[in-house]
């Protein structure tokens, strides 16, 4: 059963499930770094026209998932050494301002929500699902995101969005690294339920730093 069958045929809808679905096997590595797009095999493969998988790659390459290239076409990009270590530099400080603030004024429902992340987390990591517990650790951070109560922090952490979750995807399948990030997790969730701030800034640094070197590390293994 193909996409334009089995979903909703409106063109709006087709081209975000198109593009949604482009850019899981992007982040989920069906499609590695400067391997090309092609449209017509693409389109094939979803059972759609080539329209919607053109306007699809097109949002990608603005998100910076793709880019096009003379002669080659459009190709998954790949992120540089630098590149991490820029937007890591970045993350650590604007996420741990994030996790102070959310140790000052969360909510108890917040709280309790951030709880059930963690305990979540640690089932499906003994079960080795690495697409829940993804989802969990976007969802862990954007609760304290949410809870910081900072829009323009929030607004600015939004812009790393798709490369985060590329890199979060990466990270997680280098071994040892989920039990590492359930350990992070609980203490910068015991520092915020305390409401310690400077423990939760420290522990969330800590968080970032570590995911930053697993993420590096696996981009080496890689080369």
């Amino acid at each position: 059963m193909t996409i334009e069958s089995a979903l909703n045929p409106h063109p709006g809808l087709l081209r975000l499930q198109v593009y949604e679905k482009l850019e899981n096997d992007i982040l989920r590595g069906k499609y590695r770094p400067d391997e090309a797009l092609i449209e017509k095999i693409i389109s094939e493969e979803m059972g759609v026209s080539r329209t919607p998988v053109r306007e699809a790659l097109r949002q990608l390459e603005q998100e910076g998932l793709v880019k096009s290239i003379p002669n080659k076409g459009v190709v998954v990009t790949r992120v540089e050494v630098q590149d991490i270590e820029d937007i890591y530099t970045i993350k650590k400080s604007i996420e741990g301002l994030a996790a102070r603030l959310a140790a000052e004024r969360i909510s108890p429902e917040e709280l309790l929500e951030l709880e059930e992340v963690v305990d979540l987390s640690e089932f499906y990591a003994e079960k080795k699902d690495i697409d829940h517990l993804v989802e969990l650790d976007s969802r862990f951070h954007a609760i304290i995101f949410r809870a910081s109560g900072n829009r323009p922090l929030m607004q600015t952490l939004q812009q790393f969005h798709v490369f985060v979750k590329r890199a979060r995807s990466e990270s997680l399948h280098r071994d040892g690294r989920i039990l590492q990030m359930l350990e992070e997790h609980r203490k910068i969730f015991l520092a915020i339920e305390s409401r310690s701030g400077d423990e939760a800034e420290n522990q969330h640094k800590i968080h970032i730093n570590n995911a930053m070197q697993s993420l590096m590390e696996a981009m080496k293994s890689e080369n």
